[in-house]
């Protein structure tokens, strides 16, 4: 797993995907989509490994392939290049790498949002003020980057009181074991593995920013216009797998811990990780936060600080200048609307109709 984001791989990426030809999607029989490891995406891994997303796409006369990519920020680089029809991905990545490259991207699946998965850890003191002078390790550009941000800003500071540094996820655990790294930002499971370090405390987390850092399946929104019959089996085979995970039962069990193990940790530890997850395990609770009018200020906030640090392009000329559309409007604008929030599918799977 080699990340190594120089400022970062999003950014540069961004020059070469904006420059791509728009390609006129057409109706196709065979799909892909990527997730990378993280407690809400692990039932993509459960879904392809017990055919159930087989089972969803032979429904609709299909195929649909599932690939685990481990590096997080290669598996949107390579979706927005378009070697994967969606992709396992935030709602700020969403925003700042295929949609801010000029990738019409749909959010067909709001799986869950962080609740405590994503946090700020400092060594030797459990006071975020603390962080003040400090280097600070994470994934920069990324929403440990936005969470840092909004920790800083309940403490009265902000960047410019402390130093960024850029270290991919694949190393982030290990320079928490040396010396020299004391503050870090990061996400589960990562998270757990460095709170659980001698004099390690977690001095924020998610949970403090409720719906802000939101789970998704991206897929493009030309691929999906194109094909409907994508968009209803991957729905389906989703909450067929959230039925089975939720559920008290043996078969409930048996899934989490398939999960778990997947992920590198045993039941109790992804059972943990759940914990700090709000997971929209019912579609109906899915369509509900999609409609809300929350989630278009949840959008402004992150699309002002990818304005801030340059994630949408040198020529954006303000933090609106990639429209966003959700149910209750559209934020930016209206004329490059290229990230989509849309209930239209899990409503489907909430009134039995897929």
């Amino acid at each position: 797993m080699t990340l190594s984001v120089r400022k970062t791989a999003a950014v540069a990426a961004l020059a070469l995907f904006t420059s791509l030809t728009p390609v006129t999607a057409l109706a196709k029989g065979s799909f892909s989509i990527c997730w990378s490891v993280y407690v809400g995406w692990m039932p993509w891994d459960y879904g392809a490994q017990q055919e159930i997303v087989d089972k969803w796409a032979d429904k609709y006369d299909i195929d649909i392939d599932v690939v685990q990519i481990n590096d997080y920020v290669e598996s949107i680089n390579q979706y927005t290049a378009g070697a994967y029809d969606g992709c396992a991905m935030t709602n700020m990545d969403a925003l700042t790498i295929p949609a801010a490259g000029g990738v019409d991207s749909t959010a067909l699946i709001v799986g869950d949002f962080s609740n405590g998965n994503d946090g700020v850890v400092l060594k030797g003191t459990d006071k975020l003020a603390d962080i003040k002078g400090r280097n600070v390790n994470l994934v920069e550009l990324s929403v440990s980057h936005y969470l840092l941000a909004r920790a800083l800003d309940t403490v009265g500071l902000s960047e410019r009181d402390l130093t960024v540094v850029n270290t991919s996820d694949a190393d982030l655990v290990s320079a928490y074991t040396t010396e020299d790294v004391t503050a870090v930002a990061t996400w589960n499971p990562l998270l757990s593995e460095i709170t659980a370090m001698p004099d390690s405390h977690k001095v924020f987390d998610s949970s403090q920013i409720p719906g802000e850092i939101i789970d998704l399946m991206v897929v493009n929104t030309d691929t999906l216009k194109a094909n409907p019959d994508f968009g209803k089996a991957l729905t389906g085979a989703w909450y067929e797998i959230m039925a089975t995970m939720s559920a008290d039962d043996d078969a409930g069990k048996a899934a989490r811990t398939f999960m778990a193990r997947a992920s590198g940790t045993d039941l109790a530890g992804y059972e943990a990780q759940l914990a700090s997850t709000r997971m929209f395990y019912n579609a109906s609770e899915a369509v509900d936060f999609v409609n809300s009018a929350e989630l278009k200020d949840t959008m402004k906030k992150v699309a002002e600080f990818s304005f801030d640090h340059g994630l949408l392009g040198e020529g954006a000329p303000d933090a609106g200048f990639v429209g966003i559309e959700t149910p209750t409007g559209v934020y930016g604008s209206e004329s490059n609307v290229k990230l989509r929030f849309i209930p239209d599918y899990m409503a489907m799977a909430a009134k039995g109709k897929l």
